[in-house]
């Protein structure tokens, strides 16, 4: 498969758009800048402080910065590190310990912040309070137990290692460097966080587009296009640091007759990734609307059901939109980056051989994705259901926030 990625510049907004085999299937957008003006980013790692304690619900809420308190479970406190504590119980009201931001706010939602605290490189993430030796379920098997077995000597009862898909074509060595790499920072942040003050930000997270340019997977990367010259700098300062071996994938494009969104036509394709409907080739189209708890998806057979002069045919065009719905519908999955729930409505069918045959294929094309994503089930009343991890905001909320700033909110 190639690869490319453009990063371009507009609308005091990066985005970063992901292509395989020239079809862009992922869309990335972050304000060009996020550092201040309150911003506290999915990584950041501060020293808080127990604000209020909610029994019933497992959970409290930590201040991290005055005003901004988050959403903690209770179910972290015992792999916590605390700075200062205030009384007997495993959690007191007044307690400063070590948080990262895990969630970042949602609407109306504060943000979540964990005591498992994750130091993530290219190959390998290591985690504070999660013990365990994990690798990677896209990596091979034989290579995976390869893996597990040469790093069970790094087992112990203060932190786990987790070995990303990135490792899975690179010399064990390198992946063995990162790791003690991540082993210094760990034991560097908890060393500094006993001696700091309430509200500190211990660690604060790259710039998102740094971020996605440090764990996009890159075999068979050909290019990385980046729009503006500043951007390009920023960008290459990092890779003569990180990553001194993809140096050559950078390529600054400045053509001001030509943009970059008019040579890609990124703007197009952005602006349809953010409409309710998306077409399909057979005439159908889906209705994609996210909702507070869920996000669905409705197949309607459109133009199509006009042509249907019988039972036969009825069912022959339901199942001909349905495959390729079902393609389609993972699709805008990946491009709008909805995660949670996930309900899909398709076309109803009379066979169940049809039906398996669906669900075969919309597995398929879900396990593509390089976030975690399953087909849980089809539930009585024919509806199909998908959970996807979250890891950032969709890209419609992204969006969104841009245009209210603008006064222009979908």
């Amino acid at each position: 498969m190639e690869r490319k990625i453009l990063i371009e510049k507009r609308e005091n907004r990066i985005r970063t758009f992901f292509l395989e085999d020239g079809e862009i299937v992922e869309i990335h957008s972050a304000p060009e800048e996020e550092q201040g003006n309150g911003s506290h980013r999915l990584g950041d790692v501060y020293v808080g402080k127990v604000k209020n304690i909610v029994p019933n619900i497992g959970a409290a809420f930590i201040e991290i910065e005055k005003g901004v308190n988050c959403y903690y479970d209770m179910k972290d406190t015992a792999i916590s590190f605390f700075t200062q504590k205030s009384g007997k119980k495993a959690l007191c009201i007044g307690d400063e310990l070590v948080v990262q931001i895990s969630r970042e706010a949602v609407r109306t939602k504060a943000p979540t912040v964990t005591g498992c605290i994750s130091f993530t490189g290219r190959y390998a993430v290591l985690t504070h309070g999660n013990t365990r030796i994990g690798v990677s379920s896209k990596i091979p098997k034989s290579l995976k137990d390869e893996y597990k077995e040469k790093l069970s000597c790094l087992q112990n009862d203060r932190y786990g290692i987790i070995v990303r898909t990135n490792a899975k074509d690179v010399p064990f060595q390198d992946v063995l460097d990162e790791i003690n790499s991540l082993r210094e920072e760990y034991e560097s942040l908890f060393q500094t966080a006993a001696t700091r003050k309430c509200f500190s930000c211990l660690k604060s997270a790259p710039p998102s587009y740094i971020l996605d340019l440090k764990n996009v997977y890159m075999e068979g990367m050909k290019e990385i296009i980046i729009g503006d010259k500043g951007l390009y700098t920023r960008i290459q300062s990092y890779f003569r640091t990180e990553l001194p071996d993809k140096l050559p994938l950078l390529k600054l494009y400045d053509d001001p007759s030509f943009p970059l969104d008019k040579l890609y036509s990124t703007q197009t394709i952005l602006e349809k990734a953010l409409r309710e409907r998306a077409w399909l080739k057979t005439g159908g189209y889906l209705i994609i609307q996210p909702t507070e708890a869920l996000t669905v998806i409705d197949v309607n057979s459109g133009k199509t059901a006009a042509k249907a002069r019988s039972r036969a045919q009825s069912e022959e065009g339901a199942v001909k939109v349905n495959m390729e719905a079902a393609r389609e519908a993972a699709r805008q999955i990946r491009l709008r980056n909805l995660s949670g729930i996930i309900i899909i409505d398709f076309i109803n069918m009379g066979s169940e051989e049809h039906t398996r045959q669906l669900l075969h294929e919309f597995r398929f094309h879900l396990s593509k994705d390089p976030i975690q994503t399953s087909l849980v089930d089809i539930t009585p009343l024919g509806l199909v259901e998908v959970t996807r991890k979250k890891v950032r905001r969709p890209l419609y909320e992204e969006e969104n926030y841009h245009l209210q700033a603008r006064g222009e909110a979908l």
